[in-house]
């Protein structure tokens, strides 16, 4: 295969002329959130699996780290939400009318996210689960999000995932716990 350019216009690939304006490259990102609810015994309640979507701003902080080179923590958290949540691409910590944080669980701070190794584009929590122990009876869950900012029902930090259960919602008691493990994949597409 050979490859030329002429100048501004576009490459030659293999005779064939291709212009700059159809040529393209597409990144996938996801996140598959796993959500394992047991119950005060160690006895599965519920496993539900969702992909996520990555809000604007979530998107606009992965090219500002990588491609700027801006200042970076890898300090993500995991938070949960509320029943029947709507998840939206203009969503922020600061504002998102389709949900609520949940907050009905005995630890103080929303919970770590700490990532393995990544291999083959993928990379996830399943050596260190995020783990809740939920504190009130007939706590509702919808979906759960990453953020960069421990505080618990806090409102600043960056939204970079969301997600929502497509079968609705399921419900928690006092001493469940509920483990989510995330998995973050990369792929051409």
């Amino acid at each position: 295969m050979s490859m030329s350019t002429d100048g501004a216009s576009g490459v030659s690939v293999g005779g064939q002329a291709m212009s700059k304006s159809n040529v393209s490259a597409a990144v996938k990102a996801k996140h598959l959130y796993r959500f394992e609810a047991r119950d005060r015994h160690g006895n599965l309640k519920w496993v539900v699996e969702e992909e996520n979507i990555i809000p604007n701003v979530g998107l606009d902080d992965i090219l500002d780290k990588y491609y700027k080179g801006s200042s970076y923590t890898a300090a993500h958290y995991v938070g949960l939400t509320d029943g029947t949540p709507t998840v939206a691409a203009g969503d922020t910590m600061a504002s998102h009318v389709g949900w609520s944080e949940v907050t009905a669980y005995d630890e103080s701070v929303r919970q770590t996210l700490t990532m393995g190794s990544v291999s083959s584009q993928s990379v996830d929590n399943s050596s260190s689960k995020a783990t809740f122990t939920i504190s009130t009876n007939s706590t509702t869950i919808g979906g759960g999000f990453i953020t960069t900012n421990s505080t618990k029902g806090g409102t600043s930090g960056t939204l970079v995932s969301a997600v929502a259960f497509t079968a609705g919602d399921k419900g928690l008691d006092d001493g469940d716990t509920l483990a989510v493990t995330v998995t973050a994949t990369m792929a051409s597409a």
